[in-house]
Order: structure tokens, then C-alpha cells, then sequence
């Protein structure tokens, strides 16, 4: 099926959610096995590596830096890697994903100090990387900087003066951000902190003492972090407003997470409400809300403003699952409505999987169908070609055209 393979293996993408790599003096701040696992502790250092999807990852990344036999390991790529020039292993990695643009979310815990700024990121591509706001980092800074400058303790009577003069500031500054051309989209991750059960309203005496729940654990931990359901709810609710009137995206965290989320309140089920109060404002699923990738995808086939982004699993979910998340995905999904990511972060190596393995899972899902004359060849080539660029071109109003000597696969599907 050679149209299908030259658009599967070489057709130029959007990744349309990653975070920024580490940078070269801090290129081992994090251990190498947060490349495969969302898992801490010794369930990341110990275990993860006995999981099928690492288990790949050694395969690919010894191919690509020619490891072969005995040589071929998770502890073999880890030195290799390690004694690479950092310059060098960045274009090694980047070079056959085939990425025209990236969409950044640079506001992953850690990155201020350890990472690159999103512009970094544009010499791996022939278009420019473009930025995603995530809205509790913001608000939380916001508070903040309210707070430094704050003579007295904020009380239960004061408390609605600084609810007022914060959520003023916060209307303000997602609205310049709306209006900011380097700003495409926002996040969300409410998932994370007190689930995708959204609220569609809300009484300011609940905002007010989730405020005050706030400013307790910082005052106690030193850690301003909003974890509260009230005051999360609210700021996404002031999001999708805003979003919906400058036609921006907003992005949530679905599924698949490190042990901080609970998984229960992970499904974007519980978004139903949230997602039909807000019809004008453009919702992405995000990470295939794996392992709820059908619950997504009933909500993208019934609601015009709900997308689903296939990403995360490559390549933390092993090959078998992946081809049966992207089933998942087009059980019910229209193909006009479904994006792709990498969901890059910290290492090069993470966008290098993120890339092939997706495009080798849609491959072999598509083809499959075209066999089973399911599909035309012609039909699998548009659905490969909207996944990959057009789709996410569209809902982020990026304007960019594909650029074709974009080759980051033989036709045949070996890795040029």
C-alpha cells in the first residue's frame, strides 16, 4: 500500500501538545525511565523497564543509535546516550519524526528552571513553535504576586476583596493571552487536581473558602498550589469563556497520569455537562484518555466542539495497545476530529518514539481496514493526513500549508 505508507511514514505533522526538552546542563535532572512510565519512585526506577512498551523503546532507540546484540539494552542506550553530545543526540532524535510545528505547553512543573523556552524548539522545525497556556500555573502566579504585595492575612471577611481583585487579574491576563498571536491554545489540569467532574456553576462562598483552603496549605507548606474543587472549577469556567470568544482551544488532561490524579475522576464522562454549557468554546481530550478512549470517543461523535488527541501512548502503552487505541478512537470519532501529539517532554527521545511509533500504529490500523475493504486506500490516506497536520492546523488556526521535503520515513516504512 505504497499512498498509504508514503503519507503514514512521510507526511509532515503537527504535534499538537509537547513540553520543552531539558536543557544540556540539566539533561539527566530526571530518571530516563519517566520515558516510558507516568510510574515514581521504585516503580519507575525498578519496574517500568519490564513493560512491554520499554521493553520496544530498546528496540527503536538502539536502532536508531546502532546498538545491535548484546548491546541492544535499556542500560546500553542509557550510556550511549549519555555519551552523546547533546546538540547531537537532540538532532538525531528530531530529525525523522517528520514535526513541522510544535504546540508547547511550557508549563510543566520544573520547566522555569530545567527546560528550554519554546522558541528553543524552533530549529527542528520548518515552521515556528507556538505556545499552550496552562491556566492553573497562571492563576497560581497571579495569587501569588497578589499575596507579596498583601500587608495583612487575608480573613474570612477580606477573603471577597481578594477573590474580586484576583479573578479581575485573571480575566486579564487569559484574555492577553487569547490575544497574543504566539498563543494557541490553553490547558487544563484540573484532571491532576480535583477531577474532570467540572461544575457549570458555582456560589462565590464556595470559591471564597477554597481560597481560604488555598492560602492554609500555603501558608503550611509554602506551596501555592489549587487543589481546590471551588476555585479550580471557577478559573476553568472564566478559561472556556474567554477561549470560546477568541476561538482558542482549550485542552484538558484526560486518562493516562501519574498516581497524583484519581483515576475514577480521570474519564471525560464526567465532562458532559461542562462541555454542553460552553458549545461555542473548542474542547481537546487529550492523552486518548487511555484507558477511557471510548468514553472520549462517544463525546467527539456527538458534540461538534469535542476533539480527540490520540497521544501519550507512544510510547507508554505497549504495540498491541496502541493499535487498539486507535481502534477505540475511530469505533465512533470522526477522522476530521481527531489530532496527534507526542506529548513530548524533557527528552528528545520522547518526541523520536512519540513520532515513529504513532505513525507505524496508524499504518498497520489503516491498512488493516483498506484489506478488509473497509476503506479505500484513498480514504486512509485523508484520514493519515488530517490525524497527522490539517486537523490541528484547523482548530489552532495556525495558517501553515505542509511542507512536503518533509521526509522522515522511507515510503516503505524503514526509517530514513
Amino acid at each position: 500500500m505504497l499512498e498509504l505508507a508514503e503519507a503514514a511514514f512521510g507526511y509532515p505533522a503537527i504535534d499538537n501538545h509537547a513540553h520543552p526538552f531539558l536543557t544540556e546542563k540539566n539533561r539527566d535532572a530526571f530518571a530516563f525511565e519517566g520515558l516510558n512510565s507516568e510510574a515514581t519512585g521504585d516503580a519507575l526506577t525498578v519496574d517500568s523497564h519490564y513493560t512491554l512498551a520499554c521493553y520496544r523503546s530498546t528496540a527503536d532507540l538502539s536502532k536508531l543509535f546502532g546498538l545491535k546484540g548484546d548491546e541492544a539494552s535499556w542500560e546500553s542506550v542509557k550510556k550511549k546516550r549519555a555519551s552523546m553530545d547533546y546538540a547531537e543526540l537532540c538532532r538525531m532524535c528530531m530529525k525523522p519524526t517528520g514535526i513541522q510545528c510544535i504546540l508547547i505547553d511550557d508549563g510543566l512543573g520544573g520547566v522555569a528552571d530545567l527546560a528550554e523556552g519554546y522558541k528553543w524548539h524552533d530549529q527542528f522545525t520548518t515552521s515556528p513553535t507556538k505556545r499552550i497556556v496552562r491556566i492553573e500555573v497562571e492563576a497560581q502566579d497571579i495569587l501569588k504576586k497578589l499575596l507579596e504585595v498583601r500587608s495583612t492575612e487575608v480573613t474570612a471577611s477580606t477573603v471577597g476583596e481578594l477573590l474580586g481583585t484576583f479573578t479581575q487579574e485573571f480575566r486579564k491576563s487569559i484574555t492577553a493571552n487569547a490575544e497574543d498571536k504566539e498563543v494557541v491554545g490553553f490547558k487544563s489540569v484540573a484532571c491532576y487536581r480535583t477531577g474532570l467532574d467540572i461544575a457549570t456553576s458555582g456560589t462565590p462562598e464556595e470559591v471564597q473558602q477554597s481560597v481560604l483552603d488555598a492560602l492554609e496549605r500555603y501558608k503550611q507548606k509554602g506551596d501555592l498550589r489549587f487543589e481546590h474543587k471551588a476555585l479550580n472549577d471557577h478559573l476553568v469556567r472564566i478559561v472556556l469563556e474567554i477561549a470560546g470568544s477568541h476561538q482558542k482551544p482549550v485542552q484538558f488532561h484526560t486518562g493516562l497520569g501519574d498516581n497524583d490524579i484519581r483515576l475514577t475522576k480521570s474519564s471525560p464522562a464526567h465532562m458532559q455537562s461542562i462541555i454542553e454549557a460552553y458549545p461555542n468554546t473548542t474542547f481537546v481530550l487529550l492523552h486518548s484518555s487511555y484507558p477511557y478512549t471510548r468514553d472520549a470517543g462517544y463525546l467527539t461523535s456527538v458534540y461538534r466542539n469535542v476533539y480527540l488527541d490520540f497521544g501519550e501512548i507512544f510510547p507508554f502503552v505497549s504495540a498491541d495497545g496502541q493499535r487498539a487505541v486507535i481502534r477505540q478512537v475511530l469505533e465512533l470519532a470522526p477522522t476530521n476530529r481527531i489530532l496527534w501529539s507526542t506529548d513530548g517532554h524533557w527528552w528528545p527521545e520522547s518526541y523520536y518514539l512519540g513520532s515513529i511509533q504513532a505513525r507505524q500504529a496508524l499504518f498497520e490500523v489503516l491498512s488493516d481496514s483498506v484489506r478488509r475493504a473497509e476503506l479505500t486506500q484513498q480514504q486512509a490516506v485523508l484520514i493519515v493526513q488530517n490525524a497527522l497536520f490539517h486537523n490541528s492546523n484547523r482548530i489552532y488556526r495556525l495558517g501553515l500549508e505542509p511542507d512536503l521535503n518533509i521526509i522522515p520515513t522511507k515510503a516503505d516504512g524503514t526509517r530514513g
